[in-house]
């Protein structure tokens, strides 16, 4: 303090000191506050944004591409082995057929088909579903468009259909059931392994990989594919009637080119998804009514797939197949 200052001179210049420099402090943390909510602000646009386009793209809002207005041709594609879980289950081929037959602007469908085949339950829902929807909507006729391939369950599907088209080379038919499986009784004599399951029921242990082959099993499985075999054909027959043109190898399991399917009368004319929409529907604008797997779908299986591989379960079965 200056000497010739009083106390009391001093005093004002402390207190203003000290206020000055609270309301520094105060418009400080005051603006970090508001810097705060602003970066917070922008934050979370920025979260919904991704979000929204995340889900977007990654296929949240499913169903086919509403967009297009007017008349135009429907694609649904069955691509794949024919199961219930893969992208060509019964479920997301129906639900895809539904919707395509629903919309009033659907001038025809295509049913775009690259399939080995696969399940005969799940081929046999969407063939009964197909008939379904041609007589619940008569006036919208539905193609089978075959790529690559259309054989077994695929082929299975295509019977449905009011016309198959094909390319040359497409591959066609396989009219046929199996069952596959392995033995490994040779082996586990090999290294020493001895089989050890006790079941209630004499055919509990139904062809069991680990046991030596029992005639009885190997009967009774022959009797249920041969009987599955005889479905597969009168679907056959009854979906493309008098335009097959029936040999002795038809139902053999023998697979055929599209030239040659032409001949034996398992497809009925060259096409492809554009040529039947442009030149057999006259309905050249393409919708895709494919149901689209989302995020929440592909995450659900991922962590599926993890649960299963972490529990290390290794489940051996025979399963009956078109392939």
């Amino acid at each position: 303090m200056n000497p010739n200052e009083s106390p009391s001179d001093a005093r004002p210049a402390t207190l203003w000191e000290r206020e000055t420099l609270q309301g520094l402090v105060h418009a400080t943390l005051d603006e970090q506050r508001r810097s705060r909510k602003w970066n917070n602000f922008f934050k979370g646009l920025l979260f919904l944004y991704l979000f929204l386009t995340l889900f977007a793209v990654g296929g949240w809002f499913v169903g086919g591409d509403g967009a297009v207005s007017g008349p135009h041709t429907a694609v649904v594609d069955l691509h794949g082995v024919i199961d219930a879980e893969g992208a060509a289950s019964s479920e997301k081929v129906i639900a895809a057929l539904r919707q395509a037959f629903k919309d009033k602007d659907t001038v025809g469908v295509v049913l775009r088909i690259n399939s080995p085949g696969g399940s005969p339950v799940q081929a046999g829902y969407i063939n009964d579903e197909i008939h379904r929807l041609r007589k619940l909507y008569p006036k919208t006729p539905l193609y089978a468009v075959v790529t690559d391939i259309c054989a077994s369950g695929g082929y299975y599907v295509a019977v449905a259909a009011d016309k198959i088209y094909v390319d040359k080379a497409s591959l066609i038919g396989s009219i046929g059931v199996i069952m596959d499986g392995f033995g490994f009784t040779g082996l586990m004599e090999k290294v020493g392994v001895e089989r050890r399951a006790l079941h209630a029921g004499e055919n509990k242990a139904f062809l069991d990989p680990f046991s030596p082959v029992n005639p009885n099993h190997v009967a009774q499985a022959q009797s249920m594919l041969d009987q599955v075999h005889q479905q597969f054909i009168k679907v056959v027959r009854d979906g493309r009637g008098k335009r097959l043109k029936e040999t002795p190898e038809m139902f053999s399991g023998y697979i055929w080119s599209g030239e040659e399917g032409l001949r034996l009368g398992l497809a009925d004319d060259y096409g492809s998804t554009d040529s039947v929409a442009r030149e057999v529907l006259k309905a050249p604008e393409l919708v895709d009514y494919n149901t689209k797997e989302n995020i929440a779908e592909r995450l659900a299986k991922k962590i599926g797939a993890g649960a299963t591989e972490a529990a290390g379960t290794w489940v051996t079965r025979s399963q009956i197949n078109l392939h």
